[in-house]
């Protein structure tokens, strides 16, 4: 008998062979299949209502990529181990599992100076441990260590099989049409050429909608300004919850979400009993806590969590500079009177600071395309209608943040 094979039916993609074996004990690997609770987008759909899809999704859908990725790299002739591809899709499988509640929303606010990144990576290694040492070509390969550094690329480049994946499926439920790319004719056009994944010279439209959609998505929906207001609420709640429980209150919390509004880490502490925290904690545990003290005697703290909750949010302005002092000294000095709160307590009712986006980034690996002839030149070159000094320039934005 051969082996039975399990298809799932994914929103995006359709059809889905399951990989087997191995493979599919890491895919129901309870650190992989917390990533069922937590959104992929954060408080997105606050703005966007179908944008409740989850990471668990899209590390599926990336999955998926990086698999038809290996057929047509194969097919073209390069050499990918069973190993290597097993390793590779092991860790495009594991590269979000260091993502906390409402993904980027609340990363500063676990731990101190540490990128999910850095934590996913811990999290490897420890299931690592746990199967004997299978993960270390998935290890090697992820960190940017293993010879084959094509095989970096797919996961982490200006074109891995991530950004391929995300753009879809945000796009898809959040309805924003201009943000959707062609992953498969991409994938189609995949090479190597000196270790390096190039794309044949008939995807470079797909290449420029991509590069495109990437920038409208990042403006239309990943720093939308009514996101934005409902993050920034969302962090001075728990900054106002860390403050209170400093001050020896004693909040509903779960014992994961306790252990973090307590903030006895350092900045880059990553300790073993923090990691057992943060892997019994998910976006559930957040929005129980906002649930239970939209009732607490604590003014400020009460507020801010009433008000998420029915969506009474922060009036946001993005602007090209920041507000002069004297216009945010005004604005603080009416909220404490119209609340009759201190100033310090009516600072938690605004936020300040830049938000950016760089659609663009050759620094480290550049989107190269590959002619007929075998000459290579980067995407920003080889087309007609990108402007790199817009791409590659970091478009920055003021926000500021206010309760009306």
């Amino acid at each position: 008998m051969g082996i039975k094979r399990k298809i799932i039916n994914d929103p995006v993609f359709g059809f889905i062979n399951l990989p087997t074996g191995f493979l599919y004990e890491i895919y129901q690997h309870p650190y992989l299949y917390r990533l069922n609770r937590i959104k992929q987008l954060g408080l997105s759909s606050m703005v966007y209502p179908g944008a409740t899809h989850c990471r668990f999704q899209h590390i599926t859908g990336a999955m998926y990529l990086v698999t038809e990725a290996i057929l047509q790299l194969r097919l073209k002739g390069h050499e990918i181990t069973e190993e290597e591809a097993e390793g590779l899709t092991a860790a495009v499988m594991l590269h979000d599992i260091g993502h906390g509640p409402f993904s980027h929303v609340l990363e500063s606010m676990l731990f101190n100076e540490v990128s999910h990144e850095e934590i996913s990576l811990r999290l490897m290694e420890r299931i690592n441990r746990e199967v004997g040492g299978r993960l270390d070509t998935c290890i090697s390969i992820f960190t940017d260590h293993y010879p084959k550094r094509f095989l970096h690329q797919l996961i982490s480049s200006q074109l891995d099989v991530d950004r391929l994946d995300y753009l879809c499926r945000d796009s898809f439920f959040t309805g924003v049409v201009e943000g959707n790319i062609d992953s498969a004719r991409i994938i189609k056009m995949l090479n190597v050429v000196d270790d390096r994944l190039v794309v044949e010279a008939k995807g470079i439209y797909s290449i420029e909608n991509f590069l495109m959609a990437r920038r409208l998505m990042y403006w239309q929906v990943y720093l939308h300004k009514t996101s934005l207001a409902a993050e920034k609420m969302l962090v001075n709640l728990l900054r106002r919850a860390k403050e209170l429980t400093a001050e020896g209150e004693k909040l509903s919390a779960s014992p994961a979400l306790a252990f973090f509004l307590e903030g006895c880490l350092q900045p880059g502490e990553i300790t073993e009993v923090s990691l057992d925290h943060f892997l019994a904690l998910d976006d559930y545990d957040i929005m129980s806590a906002v649930k239970a003290w939209q009732h607490h005697p604590d003014l400020v703290l009460s507020t801010l969590c009433r008000n998420l909750l029915n969506r009474r949010l922060f009036k946001m302005e993005l602007t090209d500079k920041a507000p002069a002092a004297s216009r945010l000294a005004k604005d603080l000095d009416q909220l404490a009177e119209r609340l009759g709160i201190s100033r310090h307590e009516a600072s938690y009712f605004t936020a300040s600071n830049d938000v950016s986006n760089k659609i663009y980034d050759n620094s480290d690996y550049d989107i190269e395309i590959l002619y007929n002839d075998g000459s290579i030149r980067p995407v920003t070159q080889a087309s007609d209608i990108l402007n790199i000094d817009v791409l590659s320039k970091k478009a920055k934005k003021h926000a500021y943040a206010y309760l009306r």
